[in-house]
């Protein structure tokens, strides 16, 4: 008997050992970390090194964020004017690199994308110029090539893996009205994400709008959206392809079914405005993080802060979905008990019958 009531405990253990979640029973992750007046405005994770990266609205540099919140100059690129901004970054695995759009702070200027190397010394591999002033976010696709958002033109442009510029799409999909540029806040194209598939997914902040672009001519199409996102910032893919879209209030969760020529906003989580939440990625085990650079009070010049934070941000859907599943699990596991006692007492029973 006693081999049967083991056996059962380690069918039950295996059950919760597989299938529950621990982080469900746990709160979402804060990392909080200090750089003065940093008021990072990207956020990529570096799945190589197990950190994050930021940059900076005031100067071109890149700091490492561990998990515990220390931090690591990578890049202080005194060949760029020192009150410069790094504003969108990327990390490009396959090629050991970080690409940052350098915005210039100090007019006439024009924004450039660079590229540095991810391993130590962390050189410059080149500064690609944009003939604009107006250069966003930045992705990055399987063979090296860039794709650079431009808030003001509402067009983007290609950065091959040399580093050579051209025109990707002026797609008229997109809004031919110039807006102004006001640096980290952003009013045309802004957040970009490459999809393994082959297409880019670009967020327009000024109308809401998230379109479908193609990496190999440029035609865009509006993404039909089942409700209507507000001021669109950063975006990032999932692995499981559900698309994240970060606004000033609220981190959105999108799928779609048909390769994003509509998609359905299945869930939206409530962000602290204050803290001006600008950028999102995704890290270890697929698990979302929102920055809070606080670029409001960055782009004021007599602000003055040193503590930013990164956020851990979970879908309450999915969350509740989860819970539902554990507790037909722990049903599973209790209905189990019972059949196995009522087993036992049967044979107790019939063993008794047999011995009388």
């Amino acid at each position: 008997m006693s081999f049967t009531i083991s056996k059962c405990i380690l069918i039950l253990t295996a059950i919760f050992t597989i299938f529950l979640d621990p982080t469900l029973a746990s709160s979402p992750h804060v990392i909080n970390f200090r750089s003065p007046n940093l008021y990072p405005e990207s956020l990529s994770w570096d799945p190589t090194a197990q950190h994050f990266i930021v940059g900076s609205l005031r100067h071109p540099t890149l700091l490492s964020v561990s998990d515990a919140g220390v931090i690591n100059t990578l890049v202080s690129d005194d060949s760029i004017p020192a009150n410069s901004s790094f504003l969108g970054i990327t990390v490009d695995i396959t090629h050991n690199r970080v690409l940052a759009v350098v915005h210039p702070n100090s007019q006439p200027a024009n924004s450039a994308l660079a590229a540095y190397d991810l391993r130590t010394p962390h050189r410059r591999l080149f500064l690609a110029t944009l003939d604009d002033t107006a250069a966003n976010d930045v992705t990055v696709d399987f063979s090296g090539n860039a794709f650079v958002t431009n808030s003001a033109g509402n067009f983007i442009w290609k950065v091959d893996l040399e580093g050579n510029v051209s025109v990707l799409s002026k797609s008229k999909a997109f809004t031919n009205t110039p807006v102004p540029d006001t640096p980290g806040i952003s009013l045309g194209l802004n957040g970009i994400a490459y999809c393994s598939k082959g297409y880019l997914i670009v967020a327009q902040t000024n109308t809401g709008n998230l379109y479908k672009v193609d990496t190999e001519d440029g035609t865009a199409r509006k993404i039909q959206l089942n409700r209507k996102l507000n001021s669109p910032d950063g975006i990032a893919i999932r692995g499981d392809g559900v698309l994240l879209v970060v606004s000033q209030e609220k981190l959105y969760f999108i799928k779609s079914d048909d390769s994003w020529s509509d998609g359905v906003v299945y869930d939206k989580t409530a962000l602290d405005s204050g803290r001006f939440p600008t950028s999102v990625t995704v890290g270890a085990e697929d698990r979302v993080y929102v920055l809070y650079g606080h670029v409001n009070e960055g782009i004021m010049g007599n602000s003055q802060r040193d503590e930013f934070s990164i956020l851990e941000v979970r879908s309450e859907d999915e969350s509740r979905d989860d819970a539902v599943w554990i507790y037909v699990l722990i049903g599973f596991g209790f209905a189990y008990f019972l059949v196995w006692r009522f087993q036992m007492r049967q044979l107790f029973s019939n063993m008794n019958k047999k011995i009388a």
